[in-house]
């Protein structure tokens, strides 16, 4: 099960390995990655089955079409190069273009929702916590002084002066839009449904794959993993060990 189709390469490759009757079932929030991964896989034939589903449905996506138990669930998480290109998706502070970073475009939060509408603090908060901004309420005065912003352009270069400009290697605004990207698509919920739902999908010996790229999403499939692989997870004062 590759909860996270993207770009379709993962997919391709898995499909490639377990040929020629394995079977592939894929996920992915955003209908135009479901269309190119079913360009992609087209050759593959009905050994790929492609859904548009959030991977914390997995368990209910895998029932539904009969992928349990699975040998194996890869989760690739954060933004597609596809989805970084798209101005119109609004990930990217390089291509001016809506606020909006959605993975599903038909939910009804969008950045702009976040940027133009929560208070000072609130809007510091989620910078900080899902982005790690250290100047998180500088940014937020200087956000909330300039509203209503509606592009990313706009955002970014409120931000780059808020924290004096370009000073280190990696774009000002980088942590904020992670943050806002994570709050819109609420990234960290449903990871946290989608790992043990992947955990019971899997049969003897199956594996659980997940790549990560910020330490938020890091820490917390360590801290899963590490609980998953203790011999007993039994509460203490239970007195019968049932794993």
């Amino acid at each position: 099960i590759d909860g996270t189709l993207g770009g379709a390469g993962h997919a391709a490759g898995l499909l490639e390995a377990t040929a020629p009757d394995g079977r592939l079932l894929g996920l992915d929030r955003d209908p135009e990655a479901i269309a190119r991964a079913q360009e992609r896989l087209g050759r593959f034939g009905q050994r790929a089955i492609l859904v548009q589903s959030s991977f914390r449905d997995l368990k209910a996506v895998a029932g539904k079409h009969h992928f349990f138990p699975a040998d194996g669930v890869l989760l690739d998480l954060g933004v597609s190069s596809y989805q970084l290109a798209s101005p119109e998706r609004g990930f990217s502070f390089f291509k001016d273009g809506p606020l909006d970073m959605r993975f599903d475009p038909t939910q009804d939060l969008t950045a702009a929702e976040l940027v133009n509408n929560l208070p000072a603090d609130e809007l510091a908060n989620v910078l900080y916590k899902l982005g790690e901004e250290k100047q998180s309420r500088r940014i937020a005065r200087a956000i909330v002084a300039e509203r209503p912003l509606q592009t990313t352009g706009q955002l970014a270069e409120i931000i780059a002066k808020a924290v004096g400009g370009r000073r280190h290697r990696i774009h000002p605004a980088t942590r904020s839009f992670q943050a806002l990207r994570i709050a819109v698509n609420d990234e960290l919920g449903a990871l946290a449904e989608a790992l043990p739902q992947a955990v019971d999908l899997l049969r003897a010996g199956g594996r659980v794959a997940v790549i990560s790229f910020h330490s938020l999403e890091d820490r917390l499939v360590k801290r899963f993993f590490r609980q998953e692989a203790r011999d007993c997870v039994c509460p203490p004062e239970q007195p019968v060990c049932t794993c």
